[in-house]
């Protein structure tokens, strides 16, 4: 009698899995490392191109650029598969580095970021639906588990590493660099492109969706933009507001803008979380550069240690499972954030020791790790198979518009505090402690109406 051995279990890294495997984590952490580790590098980045004005649109022009990507590479992706979406938005990544690298002006760098941020947003997405393509059901648990290591990974090592390559090649390279790693990722992955079979659909684009996620970005921008002025512009501001509240009720589900109880208030709390916690992020590294004169690889350890402790309380919540509910873990998470944008804020009005700016930063940070991932968790709980991908889209748009938006006002609160000759850095702070607030008070709604 014959005993047939059963097939060896698929693995990420066999033969057939692990070219793939690696060019997709690499693209990713690509994506995540321009996302974040340019923080450390951009208060230099805005003073050498005398752009200061411009500091917080850089944050929010790749936020709000990358929904429009993400629309438009989910829709193409579900008509014709994921390669040519992919390829093109690596194309409109990489070129957005270089614009960035070569920059001769502030106004040239937003562009440049609005590039990565259409194109950042179009890869996440293919690669999500390259995953469902390629890798066997079995396998793919563990491909999002190396997407979050992706993401966690620059927020870890991505300042000091950003801040080194400032100082020894420029920060220039800290753009350019990425764009020949990009591309050897890419290669690692074409071949997983090729083999894919996909059956092109009729399934109908989504052009309302797509108008409406066009809209809100660039309202957010326009916000920014003609927000700080005066006279007509300032009426074109107010516009600009109407326009992105509008399209913020096209794009989350209905009652989100006004915390109504449930899953609205779960979208709202996801996008109140990242303006609050963004928002302060962008220039933590600034003030510790201006108020303490710290380097920038010393402002970028805040941010590492603010990542560690993000990774930590994540587990930590994920360890506690149904000990604690998702609207428990929302609510511990803003309380942690406003304690923390709080304690910030204060320690920047008195001009304490920069040791306690970090110290209030990681609270804040560990806020988001106990209750960022829950915000998803509560969401698919809330969700069926008929709304689940709507859902999904949504926390994903209220997430970037949210700290977009959030950004944008940030830098008409600084700019206007700078022409007053006030602080600027301390209103921009009781802004990301208000937000907080908010979120507090939005979490508290998360639990579904009985």
């Amino acid at each position: 009698m014959t005993v047939t051995a059963p097939p060896p279990s698929p693995r990420l890294l066999s033969p057939a899995y692990a070219a793939t495997t690696v060019g997709m984590f690499a693209l990713c952490a690509f994506v995540a490392f321009e996302a974040t580790a340019v923080t450390t590098v951009m208060p230099t980045v805005a003073q050498r191109l005398d752009g200061v004005g411009l500091y917080a649109l850089s944050f929010a022009a790749p936020l709000a650029s990358g929904v429009v990507g993400m629309v438009v590479a989910g829709g193409w992706s579900d008509r014709r598969g994921p390669a040519a979406p992919l390829a093109t938005a690596l194309l409109l990544f990489s070129l957005g580095l270089v614009v960035c690298g070569t920059a001769p002006s502030m106004e040239v760098l937003v562009a440049g970021r609005v590039l990565q941020g259409l194109g950042g947003g179009a890869v996440t997405v293919c690669l999500y639906v390259l995953v469902g393509l390629v890798f066997p059901a079995v396998l793919q648990p563990a491909v999002f588990a190396i997407f979050a290591a992706a993401w966690v990974l620059p927020s870890l090592f991505g300042p000091a590493l950003a801040a080194l390559v400032a100082d020894t090649l420029g920060w220039r390279w800290v753009f350019l660099g990425v764009v020949v790693l990009v591309a050897l990722a890419a290669g690692l992955v074409a071949p997983a492109l090729r083999r894919v079979a996909v059956t092109r659909t009729q399934i109908p684009f989504p052009t309302g969706r797509l108008v409406w996620a066009l809209a809100g970005a660039t309202a957010v921008l326009g916000f920014e933009l003609l927000g700080s002025r005066s006279g007509a512009l300032l009426g074109l501001a107010a516009a600009a507001l109407v326009v992105a509240v509008l399209s913020l009720r096209r794009l989350l589900p209905a009652g989100a803008l006004v915390a109504a109880r449930g899953l609205p208030a779960v979208v709202g709390t996801r996008g109140m979380l990242s303006a609050s916690f963004l928002s302060a992020e962008a220039y933590l590294v600034f003030v510790l550069q201006e108020q303490w004169g710290q380097s920038p690889g010393q402002a970028g350890i805040a941010l590492m240690i603010v990542g560690v402790v993000w990774a930590a309380a994540s587990q930590v919540q994920a360890w506690l499972g149904d000990r604690v509910s998702d609207t428990g873990a929302m609510c511990w998470g803003t309380g942690l954030v406003l304690g923390g944008t709080v304690a910030l804020a204060l320690v920047v009005a008195e001009h304490l020791h920069p040791a306690l700016a970090v110290a209030s930063y990681v609270v804040a940070g560990a806020g988001m790790g106990f209750g960022y991932p829950r915000t998803g968790v509560a969401m698919l709980a809330a969700s069926s198979d008929a709304d689940r991908g709507f859902n999904s889209s949504a926390l994903t748009i209220a997430d970037s518009l949210g700290a977009a938006f959030a950004l944008s006002t940030s830098g008409i609160v600084y700019a206007t505090a700078e022409r007053a000759g006030t602080d600027p850095f301390l209103p921009v702070f009781v802004l990301a402690a208000a937000l907080a607030v908010l979120a507090t008070v939005t979490a508290a709604r998360t639990r579904p109406p009985a």
